[in-house]
């Protein structure tokens, strides 16, 4: 018995669909086919943004060697669209199968809305963890804003609590700054929803350099908004006081940039004090570092 070479994986169960029938645009009849992969387009409403390449060129290798085991998901394209076909589902195994040189895959044709493509690629990569919080949040706003839906449709879509997708959508405030920590890794998630409790953007970009700086938690990022927001206590009005000087606020940054944390001046005529602030044990040893130039 002669064995079957690899490489081919579905496509050896499929019969082809003749090209002809693919060059004009109509609803063709759902089910599972072989299509030329220059027929198909990308979901112009992909949520996800990016691909790692490392990842990418992994699975090209695989495909490679195996073929294409689990179908692309595609819908026929509207008259604008590049290719007769546009993908619902499964664009980082169309560009893989590119990559690997394959010429057809399989798909699964289905009808589709342009809601109906947005909601399945979602809940596809939200299956997959392939979304970083970011990608999922603006996501969860265009079915919100573009298509009308409530944050509870969009909860029961997807398959998440209301809370979670509030919590995930508060995400799009975040300064651009912070967004960008956010997107390299420096901070995860729960950072970032802690630095959303900081009255203003300038606040939260403050803040978060110091989470980065400082290696801090969750927790620890809780707490440092939570002493951040503690209003100081009221102060006696004083014609001495030249605590809101340009002189004095420039210092008071000089102070915050040197020693990484955030420091209060209050000056007069006198006098004054200055308040060093800190937020963990290994925050007031670096400190002590700065300030005395010997280990604590």
């Amino acid at each position: 018995m002669t064995r079957r070479g690899l490489g081919r994986g579905l496509s050896s169960l499929i019969p082809a669909t003749p090209p002809d029938t693919l060059t004009e645009k109509q609803a063709p009849p759902p089910g599972l086919r072989l299509l030329p992969i220059d027929n198909i387009s990308p979901n112009p409403r992909q949520p996800r943004q990016a691909i790692a390449p490392e990842a990418l060129a992994e699975l090209a290798a695989s495909i490679k060697e195996h073929g294409l085991i689990q179908p692309i998901i595609v819908t026929a394209s509207s008259p604008e669209d590049p290719a007769p076909y546009s993908i619902i589902a499964g664009e980082r195994r169309w560009r893989a199968s590119r990559l690997a040189g394959l010429e057809e895959v399989p798909v699964v044709v289905k009808e589709a809305s342009p809601q109906d493509m947005l909601e399945l690629a979602l809940v596809e990569n939200i299956q997959r963890a392939d979304l970083n919080p970011l990608e999922e949040a603006s996501a969860y706003q265009t079915l919100i804003a573009e298509f009308g839906l409530t944050q509870e449709q969009v909860a029961d879509r997807v398959g998440k609590s209301r809370t979670a997708v509030t919590n995930i959508v508060r995400l799009l405030r975040l300064p651009d700054e912070v967004k960008e920590v956010l997107l390299e890794g420096q901070i995860r998630e729960g950072h970032a929803r802690a630095l959303l409790g900081l009255s203003d953007d300038q606040a939260m970009i403050e803040a978060s350099k110091l989470v980065v700086g400082r290696g801090l938690s969750v927790r620890q990022t809780e707490e440092l908004v939570r002493r951040l927001n503690t209003p100081m206590p009221p102060k006696a009005i004083d014609e001495d006081d030249l605590s809101n000087t340009p002189e004095s606020r420039a210092l008071e940054n000089r102070l915050r940039e040197f020693l990484g944390t955030k420091v209060n001046l209050y000056r007069t005529r006198k006098g004054g004090r200055i308040v060093i602030h800190f937020y963990s044990e290994e925050e007031l040893a670096d400190l002590y570092d700065k300030l005395i130039d010997e280990p604590l």
